[in-house]
């Protein structure tokens, strides 16, 4: 039962603005101490990337109440961590029915898919997200006024668990402030904290009562720094479950051309791209190059910037049904993210690239980040089976066509990729995760 006595909602707000700033002052020796360990942590993880990590065990959840509707609150902050959000809901709901007790009543932050499962919305910072970068302190004014909303709820709901689901930045706040209602909270989807700012686990580990973690290496890493972690497996593989998994076709001669998610993520990259198709046209003029988004509204803007390249007569954008494009392809040029399992399940030989604004991030990103490679796929088989390339500018053109037309063309590199698909496969587990997560979820409910 949450704690009615909890500190005032702006209180708790106010101190997780001091909290930020007091971070922000901080940051530069934090870097520094990081910097001189960054060494041994990036041995550390490449060390923990063979390792197995087998699921949670169920939890025993006799205890949980069935005499009421349980309250729980559900929490996510942009659209990737809302697919997941949407299936734990979906998975919370039928794990209630199953032990007997009446649906539970649902509140929570998120947007209009999470909305048409008839939670009770409390903020929508999804649609905030799409819209991009507003600037800082705007931001801060409405991220300070959610969580505000969110205090406000927690004590007048008193929710018997909150369960956010990946967006640290929002939600390790939001646990704390939980926390301070009395509330328990399981955190979906660990940070990515192995992979940069290590000294950010501290304060996780002090928001969140249980972490799920999705990649296989990652409940040793939470472990060792004192996080209650509970392997679910990756939840993307839930909506994946029912969907062919392919091989590519020997005839098969689409290059799939993935440029992101966000508009200001496309526009930096697929220009850059088509540049790259047309390249490897000019070397295999027997090449098809296809636009692909699982987005439908976005088919426009794509369009678009084909034509402003001149590209309309060899590129075609083909958008909603993002599995049927890929099982067409021979091979893809991606930017890194989310979409990798998705060539993953379709064992879609790619190239990998990171495009950065400029020179600056580029400068950071090689000095700290710990990962040996920052493509899932790669951490999942512990080598390169996607050839990746982070950088600004043009980046190296030549290497990257040679890479591509390796993914493309040639036989040997093509069958070495395959094999790396699959044991980055195997690594990976099972569906199932979003159900798991909402076991761990309800273990979590304390009997008043």
């Amino acid at each position: 039962m949450a704690s009615p006595t909890a500190p005032s909602p702006g209180s708790l707000v106010r101190r997780e603005i001091l909290r930020a700033a007091g971070a922000g002052a901080l940051l530069p020796a934090r870097a520094l101490v990081f910097l001189a360990r960054r060494r041994a942590l990036r041995a550390e993880l490449e060390g923990l990337l063979a390792a197995p990590a087998a699921l949670a065990p169920e939890p025993d959840l006799r205890g949980v109440p069935t005499g009421r509707p349980l309250r729980l609150f559900v929490s996510c902050a942009e659209a990737s961590g809302e697919i997941h959000a949407v299936s734990l809901v979906r998975e919370l709901r039928r794990a209630v029915a199953r032990l007997g007790g009446p649906p539970p009543e649902i509140s929570a932050l998120g947007g209009v898919r999470l909305e048409a499962e008839g939670v009770h919305h409390v903020g929508r910072p999804v649609e905030r997200a799409a819209m991009g970068f507003r600037g800082p302190f705007e931001n801060v004014g409405y991220y300070a006024d959610l969580l505000r909303r969110t205090a406000e709820h927690f004590a007048s709901a008193l929710p018997d668990v909150c369960a956010p689901v990946d967006s640290p930045a929002l939600h390790v706040p939001l646990a704390r402030i939980a926390k301070a209602h009395g509330i328990p909270v399981v955190h979906f989807v660990t940070p990515q904290y192995w992979g940069w700012a290590p000294w950010r686990v501290a304060g996780y580990r002090a928001a969140v009562d249980r972490a799920l973690s999705i990649l296989p290496f990652e409940p040793a890493w939470f472990e060792r720094r004192g996080v209650r972690v509970a392997h679910v497996g990756h939840p993307l593989l839930d909506a994946l479950a029912t969907i062919p998994s392919t091989r590519p076709a020997e005839d098969a001669h689409h290059l799939a051309l993935l440029p992101g998610s966000r508009l200001g993520v496309i526009e930096r990259n697929l220009p850059w791209m088509l540049a790259a198709a047309a390249r490897l046209r000019a070397r295999a003029p027997e090449l098809r190059v296809l636009v692909v988004h699982e987005r439908r509204e976005l088919a426009e803007p794509l369009q678009a910037a084909i034509e402003r390249v001149g590209a309309a007569g060899w590129a075609r954008v083909e958008t909603g049904d993002l599995h049927a494009a890929l099982a067409r392809a021979r091979c893809a040029l991606s930017v890194s993210g989310t979409v990798l399992l998705d060539l993953l399940h379709h064992r879609l030989p790619a190239v990998v690239v990171y495009r950065l604004a400029n020179a600056r991030s580029t400068f950071l990103a090689r000095r700290f980040l710990t990962v040996p490679w920052f493509s899932s796929v790669n951490l999942l088989a512990g080598r390169e089976v996607y050839p990746e390339f982070c950088f600004h500018g043009d980046g190296p053109l030549e290497a990257v066509d040679a890479a591509l037309h390796g993914a493309f063309a040639d036989a040997a590199a093509r069958r070495a990729c395959a094999e790396g698909l699959d044991l980055a496969a195997a690594r990976l587990g099972p569906p199932g995760a979003s159900a798991r997560a909402a076991a761990q979820v309800l273990a979590a409910v304390r009997n008043p």
